[in-house]
């Protein structure tokens, strides 16, 4: 479910937002909820609307910092959702659970940059890898304890370093924006790119012209490792 190259754009706010991203050709829609720090975009009822309105090669991705592995189960139901993207502090145990609760799920397990020191960050992958689909590096923000839609960037070495010793897919995500993500996919290495305040306009709306933007630069991005890595292995 998960592809190479994958871009999620989060924090979709109406129905008219999910329509637009899917014209553009955006593929995983992120849905913030259950949060402590920032207000919901959407409310429960709305996002469900949306994410059950979806077919593939287009999902929904439940964004939340629940951390019981029953309350996961029962909000991913009732949206609809078959991808959860955990993005706070949460039990080992609670995330075998879900495994156990329902196997078909995707499972992605933030890494926020900011939050714990590097080498803790290398121990969390170490010991969530056999439990997870996939991992997803964001930044902290110190000044309004949020981890998610802070638009920052952190210290990238950390999450090339990530993407390096992990046998699961690592998608980058913090402060990326149409102007510094195919920079940031040459330097890091992901096997995806998130983005949220990066491309919306004054208004908090995603902007079409940005979100158009961030996938060719993205994309450019993609094809260029590939490429390198192709050139590489010839030799």
């Amino acid at each position: 479910m998960l592809e190479d190259g994958l871009v999620q754009i989060a924090g979709v706010i109406d129905a008219a937002e999910a329509t637009m991203l899917q014209r553009c050709g955006v593929q995983y829609l992120g849905f913030p909820l259950r949060l402590p720090v920032h207000r919901a975009d959407l409310t429960e009822s709305a996002a469900a609307a949306i994410i059950k309105g979806l077919a593939p090669p287009v999902f929904g991705v439940l964004i939340t910092y629940l951390h019981k592995a029953s309350e996961i189960i029962a909000l991913c139901h009732s949206l609809g959702a078959r991808i959860v993207q955990l993005h706070g502090d949460i039990h080992r145990n609670e995330i075998e659970r879900l495994e156990t609760l329902d196997p078909s799920l995707t499972v992605i397990k933030s890494l926020v940059v900011g939050t714990h020191d590097e080498k803790t960050l290398e121990a969390m992958l170490g010991e969530l890898s056999p439990f997870v689909d996939a991992f997803i590096t964001d930044t902290f923000d110190p000044i309004t304890g949020a981890s998610g839609a802070t638009g920052k960037v952190h210290d990238w070495r950390v999450s090339r370093r990530l993407v390096e010793l992990s046998n699961r897919p690592v998608i980058l995500a913090g402060g990326l924006t149409p102007e510094n993500v195919k920079q940031a996919i040459l330097e890091v290495r992901p096997n995806g790119v998130d983005s949220h305040t990066g491309v919306e306009d004054a208004t908090g709306r995603k902007s079409q012209e940005k979100v158009q933007k961030f996938l060719l630069e993205a994309k450019g991005g993609f094809e260029l490792v590939k490429a390198k890595s192709s050139s590489k292995n010839q030799k």
